[in-house]
């Protein structure tokens, strides 16, 4: 074999697709570009949401309300499921590692407790915010609270 006799693999390469070159390249005339108007034309970019003239379907549909940016999600526990929980998996301190470990939350989930149900026993909480009524159940049962941020 000499150098002027390689060849790249059968399939390897492909004819180029020369555009506007005359009818007899079978590319020629419109350039495979349809007929005339605004898509025939270089430079054309579609406009966003754009319909053809009809009504877009983000002015047609009704606005409701609004999202406040502001707003923090908590994943809530209630008093009454942390007792159950303590029972089934052994937790004496209800910190966010600790139930991330138990994959009772996400990882970067944040925690409200709330007051509904009964505490019996005496545990630690980290969390990141408890309503008044269950700081109250929490702490007549001896339990501590730290407020995380």
């Amino acid at each position: 074999m000499k150098l002027h006799e390689l060849r790249p693999a059968q399939g390897a390469t492909h004819k180029v697709k020369r555009i506007g070159r005359g009818d007899g390249s079978g590319h020629g005339g419109t350039s495979t570009k349809g007929t005339k108007g605004a898509q025939a034309r270089t430079g054309y970019k579609r406009k966003m949401a754009h319909e053809g003239g009809q009504m877009p379907i983000q002015r047609r549909i009704p606005k409701r309300g609004f999202n406040n940016i502001h707003r923090v999600e908590y994943k809530v526990l209630n008093v009454g499921q942390l007792e159950q929980l303590a029972e089934k998996y052994g937790i004496t301190e209800f910190s966010l590692e600790n139930l991330y470990i138990n994959n009772l939350i996400g990882q970067t989930d944040k925690v409200k407790i709330l007051g509904n149900g009964e505490l019996k026993g005496k545990y630690t909480f980290k969390v990141n915010a408890v309503s008044d009524k269950a700081k109250g159940a929490i702490e007549a049962a001896g339990g501590t609270i730290e407020i995380v941020k």
